[in-house]
């Protein structure tokens, strides 16, 4: 939870959010044009009625009295109109800036490195981009300008009622003390207080979308009962966290009334009285002090909440800007646009740890040829899948460096670099779109020929024009639609129509059954022809024609050679691998 400062309107963040309204500085002022007109007609119309009834009702001056209730009825009309011009335009503005600021913020989300996403609930980070953006508009629509109009029209009620009579003014002013530092408090308050239903929100955004996302696990191992209980407790927290907000304003509001009504009774019993006495006061003075004290109590009322409006998109916008001024996205320094790549790889004494302390990859050096097929296999956590990640710069390594065609990767301009590459990964990731979508990734390069073409050379034609609707077929949410085996098809199909320098498989056979395996190793034979390719190992039987197999331990090479060469070392590393492996398969049969 962030810190509560109890400010009333924090400079600085304002000032950030500024940035955001310079494209729109023409609604802006306008916005402000209307608020000072609202203003300037809602405090003339109480005015026009304490004329009409001294100047006109008394003499019984029935032509005087017509036009200016016609006058009064335009400044209503008028007040009408600025009504509407200003919250229409006011909320216009707050939603435009909020469509900006997430797209700023959802710019920034996705150049971050994974190392933030490791350390991060999405849950969250989908508070950050949905709720709190929302409740940044409430600056614009509910809180700033409003207030802002609000002070103008009591700044102009007070001048008023100080030009009309000073010692009924004193008796409304005698009042104000009391709904200040009841407003003041009540601020205070509730600034904690929407602080703490925030991080309540977000907490149980965080829960219910890991829960949904992991429910088979939650079934599997019969946890429906205990996520229950979990989620009860995350609930009622956000309950007490609200019900702190509504006790505060059942406090407030009505004290609020009480000293609105004793400053109406103030002023009939001291107006009355100066009536039946000596007649200073008129009763029309009464009427306008009647209303323009309503005018001066009701916006100090509602300005509580609408500081309450103001203070939750302030800290919406606090915990947005937090995101957006983190320091968290992967250095693209490099100046070297990859055309193209041979495919020379070079790992050089590489370090690297995801946590401090615990290292991952402990001087790792390895030097690949240009079209040379390399396959890395190890027990988990040897440190396979991080070399992978290094290479496609999903993390920045501290040590050591890694050279493509013998030029350091911090020295090519990432995105042109990742082009090159091409990754199949064992946990596959589709897309709620179209299995076409998903192959392409609306690459306007990859024409819909060329999908055709692939998906003929690996042999999954058949499979995806047996799905309804073929390759417009929408696999859902993650490729629910799909088996395993399918999406892995899908996965490798992606890679193949990119035609990369560099192909990486990440376990990419470990979810497949024989026959899929056996479409995916015609495939692999085929398009890593002249292409440096690294696999990642599951299943050993897959990589025995590789040139060269590396074998992990710790984060170090403890072994390398031809499948022949390594199931000739008497207990090595890869031949324990290969014999536990056989002994699985053959248990199975």
């Amino acid at each position: 939870m962030a810190d509560v400062t109890g400010k009333i309107f924090d400079i600085k963040l304002f000032k950030k959010l500024s940035y955001f309204i310079i494209p729109y500085k023409v609604t802006y002022y306008f916005v402000m044009f209307s608020a000072i007109s609202l203003s300037l007609s809602s405090t003339l119309t109480p005015y026009f009625l304490k004329v009409i009834v001294d100047d006109y009702i008394r003499p019984k001056d029935y032509s005087g009295m017509v036009f200016f209730v016609i006058l009064m009825l335009v400044t209503l009309f008028l007040e009408v109109v600025f009504q509407f011009l200003f919250v229409f335009y006011a909320n216009w503005l707050g939603q435009s800036v909020i469509r900006d600021l997430r797209v700023k913020l959802f710019r920034k989300i996705i150049d971050f490195k994974m190392a933030y996403f490791d350390n991060t609930a999405i849950g969250r980070l989908v508070t950050r981009s949905v709720s709190d953006i929302e409740t940044i508009a409430s600056i614009f629509s509910q809180g700033l300008f409003m207030i802002i109009a609000d002070l103008l029209k009591m700044s102009l009620v007070v001048i008023v009622m100080l030009y009309v009579n000073w010692e009924l003014s004193l008796i409304v002013f005698s009042v104000l003390p009391i709904i200040v530092y009841a407003t003041r408090l009540f601020q205070k308050s509730m600034k904690k207080a929407f602080e703490e239903v925030r991080s309540q929100v977000a907490s149980l955004n965080s829960f219910v979308q890991e829960r949904i996302s992991g429910i088979k696990i939650v079934q599997l191992f019969n946890r429906q009962k205990i996520e229950y209980k979990n989620f009860l407790s995350i609930n009622e927290k956000h309950k007490k966290a609200w019900l702190k907000t509504v006790w505060f304003n059942s406090i407030f509001f009505p004290v609020a009334e009480i000293a609105s009504s004793v400053t109406i009774g103030l002023i009939v019993w001291y107006g009355g009285f100066n009536i039946i006495s000596n007649g200073k006061i008129s009763l029309g003075v009464i009427f306008l002090f009647i209303q323009m004290s309503q005018m001066l109590f009701r916006p100090l009322r509602q300005i509580a909440d609408k500081f309450n409006s103001l203070q939750m998109g302030m800290v919406a916008a606090e915990r947005i800007f937090r995101i957006i001024e983190t320091n968290s996205t992967i250095k693209n320094n490099g100046r070297i646009i990859a055309k193209s790549v041979r495919g020379k790889i070079n790992f050089k004494k590489l370090k690297f740890s995801y946590v401090s302390g615990q290292t991952v990859l402990n001087n790792f050096s390895l030097d690949i040829r240009p079209g040379e097929r390399i396959a890395i296999v190890g027990a988990t956590g040897s440190g396979k899948s991080t070399i992978i990640n290094l290479l496609c710069r999903l993390y920045d390594f501290k040590s050591g460096d890694i050279l493509i065609d013998d030029i350091p990767i911090k020295n090519y301009e990432i995105f042109s670099l990742r082009k090159h590459i091409s990754l199949v990964l064992q946990d596959v990731f589709l897309f709620a779109d179209s299995l076409y979508n998903n192959i392409t990734l609306y690459n306007d390069k990859i024409t819909k020929e060329k999908v055709l073409k692939a998906s003929r050379e690996l042999g999954i034609d058949q499979f995806i024009k047996s799905l309804p609707g073929g390759y417009d077929y929408n696999v859902r949410e993650r490729g629910i639609m799909l088996s395993s085996g399918q999406r892995q098809l899908i996965a490798f199909l992606r890679a193949y129509v990119t035609d990369p320098s560099i192909l990486v498989l990440d376990e990419a056979t470990s979810s497949v059954d024989t026959y899929t395996e056996e479409s995916i190793q015609r495939a692999i034979e085929k398009i890593t022809i002249g292409k440096t390719s690294i696999i990642i190992a599951h299943r050993l039987t897959t990589i025995r024609s590789a040139d060269k197999i590396i074998v992990l331990d710790d984060g170090k090479i403890v072994e390398q050679g031809t499948h022949e060469e390594l199931i000739k070392i008497p207990s090595g590393h890869y031949l324990n691998l290969y014999e536990v492996q056989l002994a699985k398969e053959f248990s199975s049969v």
